[in-house]
């Protein structure tokens, strides 16, 4: 091991009770999409007393920030990315207080040693990767250039069960509300003269349904009427939907989209409704996968005595934003684990592992092997320039893997 590497390990030995009692207070306060204002400003006070520049609120995005440390040496920029909201109604199900606390800390411990080296080390918090208000906001950061000038972005996420795995690709995402507007008549006394957003709604529901046999076989599509009316003797006036579409690439999602369009405009036309169909929030795009940067940091994990597994789908049947980041630079985004036993994500389960003595023990490990990697990219220019070159080639020929 390198003498800069121990210097990393010593750093996250020393400095780790205060990124894991972060987690802690994080998790014992759990905020969703654009409502973390007390993960954001933690985390982002902390890399400040580390002597980081923070700009917060970041793109465009009120609970986001960026940390900056740029060495007095010219060399790469490494970005971490931070997640740290919860999930409604349950908490911290998916482990993004240990997430944003494991990717501050490792920007911690590389910018301790990063005067040595060269270059430039950020960290970027990232909200709302559950989707909601404002939600996936890697999109806005790579919208707005925050990733214009970064070689490569590293995060590795907390994982339900005893084993540690590398990258996956996952599925692109189209997060929609589907409205429609009628007219209000006594359901009883006049219906003659209502017009019913709720027949249209339920029109779109069946077609929706019937879809799905004419799809690839990578495509979900899965929603809920979130306002169906006031009262059964009124006709309903306005409702709304919320839908996923997703697929393997952000192809088939269009072609998906459009087909959804076209069935919420078909049930406009037969109910004398207006409909509108929008995206709710950011696009989430598909992972592009860097295999040559996943084994940097499985040699860092072999390093710390862990053994990393792939993954048995050749599509994860999730989505990430962590996605869109990969879209314009070499990403990472692999599962350390924070239970010995094998438990859901977005369960009760989920959320009393983000607070055990493993999910603590993983924010040091993963801070490691994230920061380890970073230096592997720092000083091997060979290596870096082998990642860049197959993320470039993967990009342009993503869709050959779907």
């Amino acid at each position: 091991m390198s003498a800069v590497k121990d210097q990393i390990a010593a750093f996250v030995e020393e400095h780790g009770k205060t990124y894991q009692d972060i987690a802690l207070a994080i998790h014992a306060k759990p905020e969703v999409s654009n409502y973390e204002f007390f993960a954001s400003q933690t985390l982002s006070d902390q890399l400040k007393a580390e002597g980081f520049e923070i700009e917060y609120p970041a793109a465009h995005q009120r609970t986001g920030f960026a940390a900056y440390y740029k060495s007095g040496k010219p060399g790469p920029v490494i970005a971490f990315l931070a997640e740290y909201d919860a999930l409604a109604g349950l908490g911290h199900g998916c482990g993004h207080n240990i997430f944003g606390a494991t990717s501050s800390l490792a920007g911690a411990a590389l910018k301790a040693v990063i005067d040595q080296l060269g270059g430039e080390v950020r960290v970027y918090g990232t909200p709302g990767e559950e989707g909601g208000e404002e939600g996936s906001a890697k999109a806005s950061f790579v919208r707005d250039g925050y990733f214009k000038d970064v070689d490569a972005a590293l995060c590795v996420h907390p994982a339900g069960g005893p084993k540690n795995g590398l990258s996956t690709r996952n599925l692109a995402n189209a997060p929609v509300d589907i409205e429609f507007w009628g007219k209000p008549a006594h359901a009883a006394a006049i219906p003659e003269q209502g017009l019913n957003a709720l027949d249209a709604q339920i029109m779109v529901y069946n077609a929706i349904s019937v879809l799905r046999q004419q799809l690839p076989t990578d495509v979900r599509i899965h929603g809920i009427i979130t306002d169906g009316g006031t009262a059964p003797n009124v006709i309903p006036e306005y409702t709304k939907s919320k839908y996923y579409l997703r697929a393997a690439s952000k192809e088939t999602v269009d072609m998906v989209y459009a087909k959804v369009e076209k069935i919420v405009e078909g049930a406009a036309l037969q109910t004398g409704t207006k409909g509108k169909m929008q995206l709710f929030q950011n696009f989430v795009e598909n992972m592009v996968l860097t295999p040559k940067l996943d084994a940097v940091w499985v040699k860092n994990m072999e390093a710390l005595g862990l053994a990393c597994e792939p993954q048995t789908w050749k599509v994860s049947p999730g989505s990430s934003d962590v996605g869109n980041v990969s879209q314009v630079v070499p990403a990472i985004q692999p599962h350390i684990s924070i239970s010995d036993v094998q438990v859901p994500g977005h369960s009760q389960g989920m959320v009393e592992a983000s607070c055990s003595q493993k999910g603590m023990e993983a924010i040091l490990l993963g801070a490691k092997a994230l920061a380890w990697t970073a230096v592997d990219l720092l000083t091997d220019p060979a290596l870096l320039q082998e990642v860049k070159e197959e993320h470039a080639y993967n990009v342009a020929h993503q869709k050959e893997v779907e």
